[in-house]
């Protein structure tokens, strides 16, 4: 069975995608939520970072051909932004600590 044949797979990859995009949807509201709001969002959001750091984490462990083809895909698109998929995470994380570090100077 291929990694993509696994119903487990799809299931996640369509559940993080949904997740990713309601996340992004509501994020474009960020500046008008709470100071609560925008706590609970930074938490969504590393919840969804981890969840995706871990399924591209299977595809990079996983034997199967086309699970290997998506990894390459993925370095080659960040390549044309010159990062790599671990810049990536990196900068999520910086960027949420950075979020969160700004909400603790809000009163």
């Amino acid at each position: 069975m291929g990694f993509f044949d696994s119903e487990i797979v799809q299931q996640e990859a369509k559940l993080l995608f949904e997740d990713y995009q309601a996340l992004i949807k509501l994020g474009n509201n960020y500046g008008k939520f709470d100071r609560q709001g925008k706590k609970l969002f930074i938490e969504q959001m590393e919840a969804m970072m981890e969840r995706y750091h871990i399924f591209m984490k299977r595809f990079e462990l996983s034997e199967d051909f086309m699970a290997q083809m998506t990894v390459e895909q993925l370095k080659t698109q960040l390549g044309q932004f010159g990062i790599t998929p671990q810049q990536m995470f990196e900068q999520m994380h910086f960027t949420l600590e950075r979020m969160k570090a700004e909400l603790e100077k809000q009163p």
